[in-house]
């Protein structure tokens, strides 16, 4: 059972009006973007949870598979699907494989904040690359790695709103959990990789990074923490694959 299962009603609710609400309707339209026009491409919303990054990409003419290890997840993902149709696909499997999914299936993969909730980032980046034709892409979101460590034990407050952050131990790679019990971190947690750590697995497996945002937060999420208008929160990332992975 994934971890995401027990949460998922809570995650959902959280997503659509809840305390996650203002993070995600600021970076999931970033992470799409980055992706650029997708009309008629195969795309892949890789641990694609309750599908709201698939939903968009669909609206924009993609034929979308989404893949998610929780069944739960998946289920809310289909009964979006039902409630209102956008041709999007749903099949339970693992990340860090693939493999119910052949080589050279889409001509792009994008993975929304959920690199770091995967143990084993080079077989998830291997099977990326596998299932991506030559020449295709892969976008990804993730918490800044640079920012937000295991040794970030607070935040510094104004009245309701985030002002700052303390950064600690950004070499000590592995799974953490943050303090706070309401967040899907501190639920959670973690696998925290240096900067680094992406970089270069990225290029063990051909794909080669063409764009990388690091973008300042607007909007109501800014609002609701302002240090992130000066820290950034997020790193989003624009590969293509050229090449062989190395041996």
């Amino acid at each position: 059972m994934s971890g995401y299962d027990e949460i998922a009603e809570w995650y959902d609710e959280a997503i659509r009006k809840g305390a996650l609400t203002p993070f995600h309707d600021w970076i999931v339209p970033i992470t799409v973007d980055l992706a650029g026009g997708v009309e008629d491409y195969r795309v892949c919303d890789l641990a694609c949870g309750q599908g709201v990054v698939a939903r968009r990409l669909a609206e924009r003419g993609a034929r979308v598979l989404g893949v998610d290890v929780s069944e739960k997840l998946l289920d809310l993902a289909r009964q979006y699907e039902r409630d209102e149709p956008r041709g999007v696909e749903y099949e339970r499997g693992d990340a860090q494989t693939l493999n119910a999914v052949p080589d050279g299936a889409f001509d792009g993969v994008v993975c929304n904040m959920s690199l770091m909730d995967i143990p084993d980032l080079d077989t998830t980046l291997g099977a990326v690359s596998r299932v991506l034709r030559p020449g295709g892409w892969f976008v990804f979101s993730v918490v800044h790695p640079i920012c937000q460590t295991p040794g970030s034990p607070w935040w510094a407050w104004e009245g309701e709103a985030i002002v700052g952050v303390e950064v600690r131990d950004y070499f000590a790679e592995g799974y953490w959990r943050r303090g706070n019990p309401e967040g899907v971190r501190g639920r959670l947690g973690a696998h925290h990789r240096t900067l680094s750590t992406y970089v270069n697995g990225l290029a063990r497996f051909g794909l080669c990074i063409e764009r990388l945002l690091e973008p300042r937060a607007t909007g109501e999420y800014a609002d609701l923490a302002p240090v992130h208008r000066h820290v950034p929160v997020a790193l989003v990332v624009r590969c293509a694959k050229h090449g062989a992975p190395e041996a």
